[in-house]
């Protein structure tokens, strides 16, 4: 391909590494290319005072990376597919998704071992709704403190002690080096990771037939599978990144299993869902867990958070 691509990404320790990421996988396919990293300061980077809930949460760290690619200032963007939005804009499309790296969420601390050793009244660290939700299902008599900031940001205030424990992706820290800091990798049946977790994606305009055939052969196919049957549960019920939805699919042999959670951010009331069927059906599997959730009162769940 005789041309430039720029990548457009989030100026994060951790978005850099994706886009390096992405911009080593388009070099193994043609080592002729040249490939630009042009680094985007969002939104979602710019509120750092309250929680991202508190702003709709929807789209805050991409608005600006699509931007770039509609006035082709970038040919294509690379996201963490859990802070995607439910709908993408009119002309743009996931041209393709890595393979999904871990799914879990970490539990890291200079004090406790485990969540379970943390003492009543001890103060975890977060940003997440969902992740919020689910540890005070378990553990109702701890203190959630808003967390925000890029990952080295995080891990700073956890060792000035301004926290007990906090919670991140475990994807993050193990793409950084920093495995060393996870004391405990959380139970998908405690915390049932977000929508997207763990998968990069890369978007792009839909009428970019060359690139999009260049980044087709990046696409992980299993993955994108699960991300299909995610992503639809979520559109179904209307969530954005910041809304307490859990949902995350295996492969298992020949079927699709996608099990879906959703939480009051109290953590008292906890629904769950979980279908599975053919990998041809993941729409629809998307859609079965959606509609259970629903019937269960997740809407109501939603709209609580919305009309805070």
């Amino acid at each position: 391909m005789q041309r430039k691509i720029k990548i457009a990404t989030r100026k994060s320790p951790l978005a850099l590494y994706q886009a390096a990421f992405v911009k080593s996988a388009l070099l193994k396919i043609d080592a002729s290319l040249q490939i630009e990293l042009i680094k985007i300061v969002t939104e979602g980077d710019q509120k750092l005072d309250q929680s991202l809930s508190k702003y709709g949460g929807k789209g805050l760290f991409i608005k600006a990376l699509e931007e770039a690619i509609f006035d082709h200032e970038a040919d294509l963007a690379v996201h963490s597919m859990k802070d995607m939005t439910v709908e993408l804009p009119s002309g743009l499309m996931i041209a393709a998704c890595c393979e999904r790296h871990d799914p879990r969420d970490a539990f890291v601390s200079n004090q406790y071992k485990t969540i379970d050793e943390m003492p009543n009244g001890a103060i975890i660290g977060t940003s997440s709704l969902r992740r919020q939700s689910q540890i005070l299902a378990c553990r109702p008599d701890l203190q959630i403190k808003l967390l925000r900031g890029n990952v080295g940001t995080r891990l700073a205030k956890l060792d000035n002690e301004e926290y007990d424990a906090i919670i991140l992706a475990a994807a993050g820290l193990q793409r950084l080096d920093l495995s060393s800091r996870i004391k405990q990798y959380l139970p998908i049946a405690l915390c049932l990771p977000a929508v997207g977790q763990g998968v990069i994606g890369i978007e792009c305009r839909e009428d970019d037939h060359q690139l999009l055939a260049l980044l087709k052969q990046l696409n992980h196919d299993e993955t994108a599978l699960c991300l299909t049957a995610e992503r639809r549960m979520n559109q179904k019920l209307e969530g954005g990144c910041q809304v307490p939805i859990a949902g995350f699919a295996q492969i298992e042999k020949d079927s699709l299993i996608l099990e879906g959670r959703i939480a009051s951010p109290d953590g008292q009331r906890v629904i769950e869902a979980k279908y599975s069927g053919s990998v041809s059906a993941a729409n629809q599997i998307g859609e079965n867990v959606a509609d259970d959730l629903i019937k269960q009162g997740a809407k109501h769940i939603i709209d609580s958070i919305y009309h805070v």
